[in-house]
């Protein structure tokens, strides 16, 4: 059974390989991944499920390249105080970087079974290959496979966790995720101004430049058989700072919930990002960044792999509303928490569209400052894992 199962590693019950089901389950798939029928997609138009464009509205399209640092700044701002998505293009990673990687990461879920098993992870980290993300027994589970690694801090990053195959892999990903380090402190430059402050603000309250985490999680969604009753990952806000997505170009599968609440799937442009604003950033910023909840359909027709590079504050650093955008007329909306105890606050809740962080917020509110705003501890008492991986996308 090695090519359909894991025998544990620590989860509550075996862990089963989406790939393998998708190659097994024939025409039906397996109750535990049908959602609710409120949770399900809308079937795609049928220019998007073939490939072509959707012909709807798009999330903003932003050219970093633009000579006028000003207006860079503030179309960045628009996107992320509407929506909290963009796509960036003329980024300044080099377009056979990106279809490298791409190709890397294809390889590695292309290996045999019992190649992808030698790296199979545990709740305990998330690092490594899986295929779950909650650790509640008998609970729903998502389409979708994953790799997840650390990339910052230094101390965290472990070669020897990396596949050695495709013997490309390591070599690759270690120039992507150092260009997107760099992309992602250059996006926060950005966010900074355009709230008004000094260029570095963001950055510092993640820790300054070398202060900040970074960590990847490449997913792999395999061919589903009944995409109209399951997702890739459901519904959610990213819990972190900030995401670069890198996407498969041909295949679409990003939902994001627009300013109208109505969800709409994302025509990728060729060899952009597509960045969005997390959870960590919402706070900091007071709200005036909207991290927006999203999801991942799936296809009947062909697989898809996206690269979702995680931007965050460093995991011990308490994170609040910064106190130039704190004002009588807006006070605090979030209490402060550092970004290891907001993991544990989710784990401990699991992935919930964006019910957790409106809680925090009801929870900052109806103490008031007066009484004393909701503290970490309350939120989240549990030690967060040694590692400080985040399992969301």
């Amino acid at each position: 059974m090695t090519s359909c199962f894991n025998g544990g590693a620590g989860w509550p019950e075996p862990v089963v390989r989406v790939q393998a089901v998708s190659e097994t389950c024939g025409d039906t798939i397996p109750d535990r991944y049908v959602k609710p029928p409120p949770d399900r997609p809308s079937p795609p138009p049928a220019a998007a499920a073939s490939g072509g464009g959707s012909g709807g509205p798009n999330i903003p399209v932003v050219d970093l390249s633009m000579p006028d640092a000003d207006a860079t700044s503030q179309a960045v701002a628009a996107a992320c105080r509407e929506w909290g998505f963009f796509q960036a293009v003329n980024h300044g990673v080099r377009p056979e970087l990106l279809r490298g990687a791409r190709a890397a990461w294809r390889g590695f879920f292309r290996q045999p079974a019992e190649v992808r098993e030698r790296y199979a992870n545990s709740p305990a980290t998330y690092e490594g290959y899986g295929s779950r993300l909650g650790t509640a027994k008998g609970g729903p589970l998502d389409w979708g496979d994953y790799y997840f690694l650390h990339v910052l801090p230094a101390s965290l990053k472990s070669h020897d966790k990396w596949p050695s195959l495709p013997a490309s892999l390591r070599e690759t990903t270690e120039e992507y995720s150092e260009e997107v380090v760099q992309l992602g402190r250059r996006v926060m430059r950005l966010l900074s101004s355009g709230l008004g402050l000094e260029a570095g603000r963001l950055q510092a309250a993640f820790g300054g430049v070398g202060g900040e985490g970074a960590c990847m999680r490449v997913n792999f969604y395999p061919r589903c058989p009944q995409p109209e009753l399951t997702l890739g990952v459901a519904a959610h806000s990213d819990p972190g700072g900030m995401t670069m997505l890198l996407v498969d170009d041909h295949v679409r599968g990003l939902q994001v919930r627009n300013p109208a609440g109505e969800w709409i799937t994302v025509d990728p442009v060729p060899d952009a990002f597509i960045v969005n604003v997390g959870d960590q950033i919402q706070v900091l910023s007071n709200a005036a960044y909207k991290s927006v909840e999203h999801r991942v359909t799936v296809s009947a027709a062909e697989d898809r792999l996206s690269m979702a590079f995680f931007y965050n504050p460093r995991s011990d650093l308490p994170i609040a509303p910064m106190p130039e955008l704190v004002t009588p007329a807006r006070p605090a909306l979030y209490p402060e928490m550092t970004f290891d105890q907001y993991r544990v606050f989710i784990r401990q809740r699991g992935l919930a569209g964006k019910a957790q962080l409106e809680s925090l917020q009801a929870n900052s509110n109806k103490k008031g400052a007066a009484a004393g705003s909701c503290s970490a501890a309350d939120a989240a008492p549990s030690p967060v894992p040694a590692d400080g991986s985040s399992p969301s996308s």
